[in-house]
């Protein structure tokens, strides 16, 4: 597929997942981290997610990096020898753990010489970075992501292709760019903007600091001028999305608690429908009662949010976090809806990557078609008042045959 396809329906609500770090602490290696982080993202653009909170629960470990193999020894033949302190293993490896330190010093030393960064230990900033990097379209990544330590494998991250990852030569109306030092010619030259077109800036409407990240609104017509500067307008973010449903990306928030996800939300009023995904969930979105039960809840929200635990699940978190005072039995008094997404599961326990795709899977649907719907009544209303005076002054009425109006248009 050439272009991710458009939905043409404006979307004022925002849909927000929390995630724990700690998840990737649980991961043996480097790049199985990247990856599990790389899966998420990749969830997270399908889904049409705005944001994305990655938040301490007090229960990850501190990643340590992997400086050598774990098959050193694969296909060896191996001898046993018992060292002067009575440990028994065999003879290469012990003359390989004298040199591991010094090996070891000599790697950890070349990681310092990458602009004397070390890899990350916090599992959080480890996730927020990878996932930073992943929503950034691919000609700006140069400028925002230097060189560092937790982007060694950043190539075996799938791409997300997201409608805002624009190439070279599309004729996109909407570009992600980076403002640079230079401006525009004339008393009223704007700042020039790196968007991604080969071999040109694009000039937009006002001065900003160089370095900034923006979104500019470029005329597509505009592309067809040669020999003509383009010139752009610099918009909201968000305003592809509320023109016509366009998945515009999304932002990477860091909270230190569970209770800071809810405390720190970017939104005025904060969330105002908030789901929790838990096994022991009051209701599960496959009962056919789901939709009956959660409509009253779900047709009038705003900016809803998505929380998922860790390996221990939310009820861990809660515990670890004091300043909420609740126990974890009573973590569903957090939410809005307390959901159960996937009854009886055919495994003891499901990853939090697995949770993602199937939370999402399932509720989104059901939150932005009930969106869908309301706008598509309130809609029909304006028509029929706007239509009003024309009306003739009598109607009449008849059941022999059908009406042509509904009361909402499927999506």
């Amino acid at each position: 597929m050439e272009h991710a396809p458009c939905p043409n329906q404006s979307r004022f609500s925002t849909l927000s997942i929390a995630i724990p770090g700690s998840i990737v602490s649980n991961a043996q290696t480097q790049e199985l981290r990247t990856h599990l982080v790389g899966q998420i993202a990749r969830a997270a653009a399908i889904y049409h997610v705005d944001e994305i909170v990655v938040f301490n629960d007090g229960l990850g470990k501190e990643i340590r990096p992997h400086f050598r193999s774990q098959y050193r020894n694969k296909g060896k033949k191996i001898d046993h020898h018992v060292d002067e302190n009575g440990n028994e293993g065999s003879a290469d490896n012990h003359a390989e753990r004298k040199n591991d330190k010094i090996k070891s010093q000599e790697v950890k030393k070349d990681h310092e010489d990458i602009n004397g960064l070390m890899p990350s230990t916090d599992p959080h900033a480890f996730m927020a970075r990878i996932l930073q990097y992943c929503e950034c379209p691919q000609y700006l990544r140069r400028h925002f992501f230097p060189m560092h330590p937790d982007l060694q494998f950043a190539g075996l991250l799938p791409p997300l292709d997201a409608p805002h990852h624009v190439r070279a030569l599309d004729r996109c109306e909407y570009r992600e760019g980076v403002v640079t030092e230079k401006t525009g010619s004339g008393e009223e030259g704007g700042s020039l903007v790196n968007c991604g077109v080969r071999n040109q800036l694009v000039e937009i409407d006002r001065i900003l600091s160089p370095g900034i990240r923006c979104t500019v609104r470029i005329e597509p017509r505009a592309y067809t001028k040669p020999g003509k500067s383009l010139t752009g307008k610099v918009v909201s973010p968000s305003e592809p999305r509320e023109k016509d449903g366009t998945y515009w990306g999304y932002s990477t928030r860091m909270a230190a608690s569970i209770k800071a996800i809810f405390d720190e939300a970017p939104f005025q009023g904060g969330y105002d429908l908030k789901i929790g995904t838990s096994e022991r969930g009051d209701i599960c979105v496959d009962d056919e009662s789901f939709g009956k039960k959660c409509m009253s809840k779900i047709s009038s929200f705003q900016h809803a949010i998505i929380v998922l635990g860790g390996v221990a699940g939310i009820e861990e978190c809660v515990d670890a976090d004091e300043r909420l005072g609740i126990s974890g039995n009573d973590s569903k008094k957090l939410f809005d809806l307390w959901v159960n997404v996937c009854q009886f599961q055919g495994s003891r326990t499901i990853r939090t990557e697995e949770a993602l795709l199937i939370s999402l899977a399932k509720l989104r649907p059901l939150l932005f078609s009930t969106r869908h719907e309301q706008l598509e009544q309130k809609k029909n209303v304006s028509e029929v008042l706007s239509t009003k005076d024309s009306l003739p002054s009598v109607v009449d009425f008849s059941d022999e045959e059908p009406s042509d109006e509904s009361s909402c248009s499927e999506e």
